[in-house]
C-alpha cells in the first residue's frame, strides 16, 4: 500500500514509535530517530519511471539503516541499486521502508562474498555482501555473477527483469574493482558489456570506481549514454560530471540503453561516502 504524504507523516511517526519500542535496546544506537522524517518535498508515492543508485558505505558504523530508508523514501524511485550492501541491512532498510513509509519493495540479492567483518553473524556463518536490487514492481530472470577477477576483494554483478515506468527492462547492478585497479576493472567491463549488449532496453546501475574517461568504461559508454547528459568520456567533458563522492569524482553511473533521461539528481547523504543518484526518463 502506497501513503500519500500527510498519511505517510503521521504513519512514519506511529511506525517509528512502535519500532523503537519493539526493537528496545537491542536497536542499533541511533537507528530510529523519531526526528528523521521526510522532508515537505519528498516524493508522495513510488515514482513509476524513476531509477537510483547508491553505494550504501561499508563499513561506514552501525545505525544508519533507518536514515538510508529515509533517503530512498525521499525520492521513492521505482528502481534502486545499492553496493556495498550486507543483506542483514537491506533487510532492515526494506522492513523501514514499508513499515515506517508505506513503500513495499520487492528484493533481490547479489552476494558475493560473506564476510563476518562486514555483515557481522556468527565466524562460521558470516553475512552475505556484494549487490541489492529493490524495485516496486516483480523481478524475474536473477542473474547473479562473480567476475572471474575481481581484484582485492570478490566483485560481480547482479541482473533482472522488472518494470520501469510500465515498460520492461533490463536492470543491471555492479561494483567494480577499486579505483587503483584500472586493468582488473577492464576485463570486469568487458565481461558487462557482452551481457548489456544483448538486450535493446537495459539500465545498469553502479559504482564503476573509475572516472568517465577511464579507458576502460569504453565499452559501457559504446553501448550506452550517462544519464547525466553534460557527461561523456573525455577529459575536458568530465570536469562538467556530476561528482558522486565525498571526495568530488564521478564513480558512480547510471547507464542508459534504449532510455532517454528527462532528470538528473545527485544528493549528498551523511549516510555514506557516496552519493544517492537517479534519473527520471522519458515515456514513450
Amino acid at each position: 500500500m502506497v501513503l500519500r504524504r500527510g498519511a505517510r507523516w503521521a504513519a512514519g511517526v506511529m511506525a517509528a514509535i512502535c519500532l523503537a519500542l519493539l526493537l528496545g535496546p537491542g536497536a542499533p544506537s541511533g537507528d530510529v530517530p523519531l526526528s528523521r522524517l521526510l522532508p515537505f518535498d519528498a516524493a508522495e508515492e513510488v515514482v513509476p519511471d524513476r531509477v537510483g543508485t547508491w553505494n550504501i558505505c561499508n563499513p561506514c558504523g552501525s545505525g544508519n539503516n533507518f536514515g538510508r530508508a529515509t533517503e530512498i523514501a525521499t525520492y521513492a524511485p521505482q528502481v534502486i541499486g545499492l553496493q556495498e550492501a550486507c543483506v542483514r541491512d537491506v533487510e532492515q532498510i526494506r522492513t523501514y521502508l514499508e513499515e515506517v513509509y508505506g513503500l513495499a519493495y520487492r528484493v533481490e540479492y547479489g552476494t558475493v562474498l560473506r564476510n563476518w567483518n562486514r555483515c557481522g553473524g556468527l565466524p562460521w556463518r558470516p553475512g552475505g555482501f556484494g549487490q541489492a536490487i529493490l524495485s516496486a514492481a516483480p523481478m524475474t530472470d536473477r542473474v547473479s555473477v562473480d567476475y572471474p577477477d575481481g581484484g582485492s576483494e570478490e566483485r560481480g554483478y547482479l541482473a533482472v527483469t522488472t518494470l520501469v515506468g510500465g515498460r520492461p527492462v533490463r536492470v543491471f547492478n555492479t561494483h567494480l574493482a577499486e579505483r587503483r585497479q584500472g586493468p582488473v576493472r577492464a576485463g570486469q567491463v568487458a565481461a558487462l558489456a557482452v551481457e548489456v549488449a544483448r538486450h535493446d532496453r537495459a539500465i545498469v546501475l553502479g559504482d564503476f570506481n573509475a572516472l568517465p574517461h577511464a579507458p576502460e568504461l569504453g565499452p559501457m559508454w559504446a553501448l550506452a549514454l550517462d544519464t547525466d547528459t553534460g557527461c561523456r568520456p573525455s577529459a575536458t567533458s568530465a570536469r562538467t560530471c556530476a561528482t558522486t563522492t565525498d571526495w568530488n569524482s564521478k564513480f558512480d553511473y547510471v547507464f542508459l540503453r534504449g532510455f532517454t533521461p528527462r532528470t538528473h539528481r545527485v544528493r549528498p547523504s551523511p549516510y555514506s561516502d557516496h552519493h544517492l543518484l537517479y534519473t527520471d526518463l522519458n515515456r514513450g
